[in-house]
Order: structure tokens, then C-alpha cells, then sequence
């Protein structure tokens, strides 16, 4: 249980950081309400946790040495943003981070904010999903911890909005480490496709 609750952490962490910084422009934008930014980003990363299980569920029937494989997704994911960082990164205005959305209602709130999330997350699925299908008997413990980790992220870019200097600092260091990450968890995911290059012994 420890592992997958370290695991459940180090994963929501390394894909959803710039949530953090989505939320902060939310949370900037006074034509929001805080109640429907926080659920539309429950909604939003729901969203991809559940099309992730889906495709996970489907995968399940398919032999774990080929399960495997899809730890390629991580690792092109993490090799292509160290490639985009080694070729000048990305800009790093927490104000361009998201649109600023406006809405009369607190539902078409939820929603806008929902639908950026998920937009957002795209590369999650293809993390997510090597992960919850390697065991798929975990996913209930992951989705939990992500479900509390979404509460952290939502109070975090509240309290960060006040300090944009610690929110600047804290994306030049999840931009140098975030590739890194990814890259490992795809090589960790691959190393049970090893059957497959590797006769068995015995």
C-alpha cells in the first residue's frame, strides 16, 4: 500500500503541476467563483482519470509484457519536453496560463473551468494509463489519492495567487525536474516489457 500511495503521489504530482498554475488564474479572476473553480477542476481531472481507467480496463486482457509498452507514452512525453526545454522552454507568465473565463452562472463556470482542466491533461491519459493497467487492482487507492491531492492543488493555487515570486520559482523547478520524471516512470513501466527481448530462464 505504501508503494502505490507514493506512487499515486509522484504521479498526480509530476502531470498535474501546471494545474497549479491554471488554478492561480483562475482564482486571480474575479468573475469566478472559487466554489466552481474548485469543482470544475474535480470535474475536469475526474474526467481524465476516468478515460484513463477506461482504457485501462480495456488493456487488461492483453499480456503484461505488452501492457508494458505503453510505458513508451511517459517517456516520449518526458524526452520531448526535455528536447522543448533544451530549445529555449516555454514562457512562464502565470497570467497567459488560462483564458479568463467569464459566465453568469456557477454551472457554466464549472464547466469552462472543467473543460480547460481536461484540455490541459491530455498528456495524462497516456501516463495514467500504462500505470493503472500494469495493476489494475490498485486503481481504487490511486483515484483516492488523486481525489486528495486535487483538494492540495486547489488550496495551493489559492494561497499562491498572493505570492507570485514562490510561483515563480516553483515553475522553474518543475520545469527542470518534470521531464525527469516522466522519463523514469517510463523506463520503471518498461522494465516488466523486458520479457519480450529476454527469453525466460529455466
Amino acid at each position: 500500500m505504501i508503494e502505490t500511495l507514493t506512487i499515486g503521489a509522484a504521479l498526480f504530482a509530476s502531470t498535474n503541476i501546471d494545474d497549479i498554475f491554471l488554478l492561480m488564474a483562475f482564482f486571480s479572476d474575479p468573475r469566478l467563483d472559487r466554489r466552481a473553480v474548485v469543482a470544475g477542476q474535480y470535474a475536469g481531472i475526474g474526467a481524465l482519470v476516468a478515460a484513463s481507467v477506461l482504457a485501462a480496463a480495456c488493456a487488461v486482457a492483453v499480456p503484461g509484457h505488452w501492457i508494458a509498452l505503453l510505458g513508451l507514452a511517459p517517456l516520449a512525453i518526458g524526452l520531448h519536453r526535455l528536447w522543448s526545454s533544451w530549445r529555449g522552454g516555454e514562457a512562464a507568465n502565470i497570467d497567459d496560463d488560462a483564458p479568463r473565463l467569464a459566465g453568469s452562472g456557477f454551472l457554466p463556470q464549472v464547466c469552462s473551468v472543467a473543460g480547460v482542466t481536461a484540455a490541459n491533461g491530455g498528456d495524462n491519459i497516456g501516463v495514467y494509463v500504462p500505470v493503472f493497467a500494469q495493476d489494475f487492482g490498485a486503481v481504487p487507492l490511486l483515484c483516492a489519492v488523486f481525489g486528495a491531492l486535487t483538494g492540495v492543488w486547489c488550496v495551493a493555487g489559492h494561497l499562491l495567487v498572493n505570492h507570485r515570486l514562490v510561483a515563480s520559482s516553483m515553475r522553474r523547478l518543475s520545469g527542470l525536474l518534470l521531464p525527469y520524471v516522466l522519463i523514469g516512470l517510463g523506463l520503471w513501466i518498461l522494465r516488466d516489457a523486458m520479457g519480450l527481448v529476454m527469453p525466460a530462464s529455466g
